[in-house]
């Protein structure tokens, strides 16, 4: 058995940021340049284009108010739903308050367990310590169970760099793999996918499907697709010496940790092996083995409105002759710790990315998820994304919002999201070095309405807008700059024939 490497000397992090004695736990913010948590394009521009795709809206509209519908039918068989979403939020708040301590006391059991504990500070330190790991045992590919922290990190492009290929095991994984696309949801990755689409690529890129004497009769039922990627995946299962995981939870006290899923992929990736490698944010801990009872009622309720998860796996360290006999757990930070040092900001670290406020968020509903830009989409996305990175390197995500509160509402563990939004929304403007159209703006809004003759006059001044309204209710979305760069988005509404004072006034007789 390998021993964990020599801990890091003390280095010292962003202000404000957890002290861990020998421990270091990361970079201020993820490197640009690697992984998945930028888009090239802003979250405006991007959106503009997904609301061209009237088959995106129909597939995205069609899988979100399912899953809604059977979200809500079994939250509601819980009468202490709402004690369970509180406990579930304080038991993260204690989490994080101790986040440094827990992780010592992880790797301690995983390490007395048989397992080996790699610190990795983002997203370049642990693409090094898979790859190294990978090719310490001889292995040219991998089977994956979905593992969204791998997703951000850009394992799967920085193995194949290396001559190693990834072979997702999940089917939503697997068709966007093979389709050469992006996920574009946390739970369902291809859900802007229909099934004729998903059989057009079993079709193209599975090998039993290719050759002039392959079977091409493939039907687009689901069941039939099921069997077609079953058929893919067993010899790869079989085959395998190395598997890479995530880790839906970890359990300090014991070193354990847990995948839940719905296929039994997860199963075959985490007992076939030789060598197993899972790769965890630092965030997905919880103190004890019991608190797992918590969250284990809360998540697949929240994700995929089941009572439970069909498949719960859960193991500590190595056991010799029965499964795995190498474990590796790479705890990666990237940007975390920031997020951490920011009090209101660090709420977002409560994710169990059960995907719920995507599933209940209109404009995700009719934007999808890549126009994110981030392998996190949706309301988690928009405040998650923009501090592991740094929100200037994804600014237009806070607005990616209508602050209607329905992901609060939906949030298992009561992540309040649109305060986080309105903050991050803050930063990103006391960040502007130059004098923004909207700052001009509300200066000289603020100084009108710090003086009543100069308000009585813009109000007069606003009256004007009645013209251009012609008598419709709001007024024409074309309209000059710098005006158009809101009403191109947002109805403004036509200005009342009086003003609140002048009828009361009149009403009042005053």
């Amino acid at each position: 058995m390998t021993t964990a490497p020599e801990r890091p000397a003390p280095t010292p992090l962003a202000p404000g940021a957890p002290r861990s004695g020998t421990t270091f736990l990361g970079l201020p913010t993820a490197p640009r340049g690697v992984g998945h948590l930028r888009g090239d394009r802003s979250f405006p521009d991007a959106a503009r284009d997904a609301l061209r795709d009237g088959q995106l809206r129909a597939n995205l509209g069609h899988a979100t108010s399912t899953i809604r519908a059977k979200r809500a039918k079994v939250v509601g068989e819980v009468p202490d739903w709402e004690e369970l979403r509180q406990a579930g939020k304080a038991l993260k708040q204690s989490t994080m308050a101790r986040l440094d301590e827990l992780l010592v006391q992880l790797e301690d059991q995983v390490t007395a367990r048989g397992g080996t504990v790699h610190w990795a500070r983002d997203a370049d330190e642990a693409n090094a310590i898979v790859t190294r790991l990978v090719q310490a045992t001889g292995a040219d590919e991998v089977v994956k169970v979905k593992s969204m922290a791998t997703q951000e990190i850009g394992l799967n492009e920085a193995l194949e760099a290396a001559g190693i290929t990834a072979h997702e095991t999940d089917l939503a994984e697997l068709i966007v793999q093979l389709g050469d696309d992006a996920p574009s949801h946390i739970l369902v990755p291809a859900i802007h996918k229909n099934r004729a689409e998903i059989r057009e690529i079993f079709l193209r890129t599975m090998p039993q499907f290719q050759g002039p004497d392959a079977d091409r009769d493939l039907p687009d039922e689901p069941r039939r697709l099921a069997m077609a990627a079953r058929t893919h995946l067993r010899e790869r299962f079989l085959r395998a010496r190395v598997a890479i995981s995530g880790a839906n939870f970890a359990v300090a006290e014991t070193g354990t940790l847990a995948v839940v899923e719905s296929e039994g992929n997860g199963r075959m990736c985490l007992t076939l092996p030789q060598t197993l490698i899972t790769v965890m944010g630092i965030e997905k801990l919880v103190p004890t083995w019991r608190d797992l009872e918590v969250f284990l009622q809360l998540l697949p309720r929240s994700s995929t409105g089941e009572r439970m998860n069909p498949y719960t796996s859960t193991w500590a360290g190595v056991t010799p002759g029965d499964g795995p006999q190498e474990f590796h757990l790479v705890l990666l930070d990237n940007g975390r710790t920031a997020v951490l040092a920011d009090e209101v900001g660090r709420e977002a670290l409560h994710c169990i990315r059960c995907s719920a406020c995507l599933n209940v968020c209109p404009v995700y509903e009719r934007t999808g998820g890549h126009s994110y830009g981030s392998v996190y989409p949706g309301p988690i996305g928009a405040v998650l994304s923009p501090q592991l990175t740094g929100v200037e390197d994804n600014a237009s995500l806070p607005y990616a919002s209508s602050l209607c509160g329905a992901c609060y509402d939906a949030c298992p563990v009561a992540i309040d999201i649109p305060s986080i939004l309105v903050h991050l929304r803050a930063e990103h403007v006391e960040a502007q070095e130059r004098t923004t159209p909207e700052a001009v703006a509300f200066r000289a809004l603020s100084k009108a309405m710090s003086h009543p003759r100069l308000w009585r006059l813009t109000q007069r001044a606003a009256g004007l807008g009645r013209l251009l309204a012609r008598g419709k209710p709001t007024l024409p979305p074309v309209l000059p700059p710098p005006v158009s760069g809101w009403t191109r988005s947002r109805d403004l509404p036509t200005p009342p024939r009086e003003t609140f004072t002048q009828a009361w006034a009149r009403e009042h007789g005053r």
